[in-house]
């Protein structure tokens, strides 16, 4: 039986260096020549202790200083914003945020997060994050307290005996594109609605933190600069999406029953220089609807009240999970086998 044991524990060493590696995305160096600044927000802040600003518009508890923007500060039940006034037409770019998470609450006593958006709407306060819910574009979550601890799944074979937790460590950094029909569920972190996420180390850092999000034919890839190295670390790497032009780019956070002052430093966005095919000339891609082609279409899950996934394509984590129980099952199927099989043959020893 212990070497069924330790079997099972070299499976799941295995398995666990086994998930996909994707090769990390060409981030731009910040070259200033293709810096858009009517979507970019820097230092100096123009109205910085004003109620305006130019280019800019924000909202709730949302402060300028001369140092940053902060949209909530260490308090209670407060949410701020700000929005780029000048629609994107770019249909590939780049965003840098430079940004910082801090506050006095210990080890998951604090709360709740920012997110960074690509949307139709702007300037709509909402549940999520500050903004508002059933948004049209895609949106980034820097999530910094678990509402939903973990998921279970159960595995049999002929047994119920084997479950596995799953859980996400926080903060977490997810992915979520969305054509008005899905609901963001807080109570699970966005769990259903996630297309990929990450761990990452993004709150009271002594260090400057960054994150990017690069948008460009059709590849989502988002990268963080969190542990002072001067270096991107890959987080998210999606192909098959499809933005349209014409969204707004904005920030938001929110705080509840716990709190963290939520701080954008800058934001600055990059043309990428990217040849098209000719027949994207053709496109009209303001007409385009936000979708992923690798999931089933938001729009089909509108009679579904949890607004998820479950019920369309698998993603390749759920794919991989999906994997790993069934290797597991098989496994201890063959410890209990082998088990088995070892006592018979003590058993018939016993009459010779």
């Amino acid at each position: 039986m212990a070497a069924g044991a330790q079997l099972v524990a070299v499976a799941l060493l295995l398995l666990a260096g086994a998930g996909p590696r994707l090769a990390p995305a060409e981030l731009t160096d910040g070259n200033s020549e293709h810096l858009k600044r009517e979507h970019s927000l820097m230092k100096p802040y123009q109205g910085a202790g004003s109620a305006a600003m130019p280019l800019w518009d924000f909202q709730g508890s949302t402060m300028v200083t001369s140092q940053y923007v902060r949209l909530t500060p260490d308090e209670r039940s407060r949410e701020g914003s700000i929005w780029n006034r000048v629609p994107c037409f770019l249909k590939d770019w780049e965003l840098h945020v430079h940004f910082r998470i801090h506050g006095a609450g210990k080890k998951n006593l604090h709360g709740d997060g920012l997110a960074l958006w690509y949307t139709q709407e702007r300037l709509v306060p909402g549940p999520v994050f500050g903004s508002r819910d059933n948004f049209h574009g895609l949106a980034i979550f820097l999530d910094t307290y678990p509402n939903d601890e973990a998921t279970e799944l159960e595995g049999s074979c002929g047994l119920k005996a084997l479950t596995l937790s799953l859980q996400r460590v926080f903060p977490y950094i997810s992915a979520m594109v969305n054509n008005g029909s899905l609901t963001y569920d807080h109570s699970k972190d966005g769990r259903w609605t996630e297309l990929a996420g990450c761990t990452a180390e993004i709150r009271n850092q002594n260090h400057d933190t960054f994150l990017a999000v690069r948008y460009s034919r059709g590849r989502l890839t988002v990268m963080t600069d969190v542990e002072d190295k001067n270096e991107w670390k890959n987080c998210i790497d999606i192909a098959g999406v499809q933005l349209p032009t014409g969204y707004f780019f904005g920030a938001s956070a929110g705080t509840g029953d716990l709190s963290d002052n939520h701080d954008i430093i800058s934001m600055k966005l990059f043309q990428l220089m990217v040849e098209h095919p000719l027949e994207d000339d053709t496109v009209d891609w303001t007409k385009i609807e936000p979708s992923v082609s690798l999931l089933k279409s938001p729009k089909d899950n509108v009679d579904d009240p949890t607004g998820n996934f479950r019920s369309g394509p698998l993603t390749g984590w759920k794919v991989f999970l999906l994997l790993l129980c069934a290797l597991l099952g098989i496994i201890v199927c063959a410890v209990v086998g082998a088990v088995v099989f070892q006592k018979r043959q003590e058993r018939n020893k016993r009459f010779y």
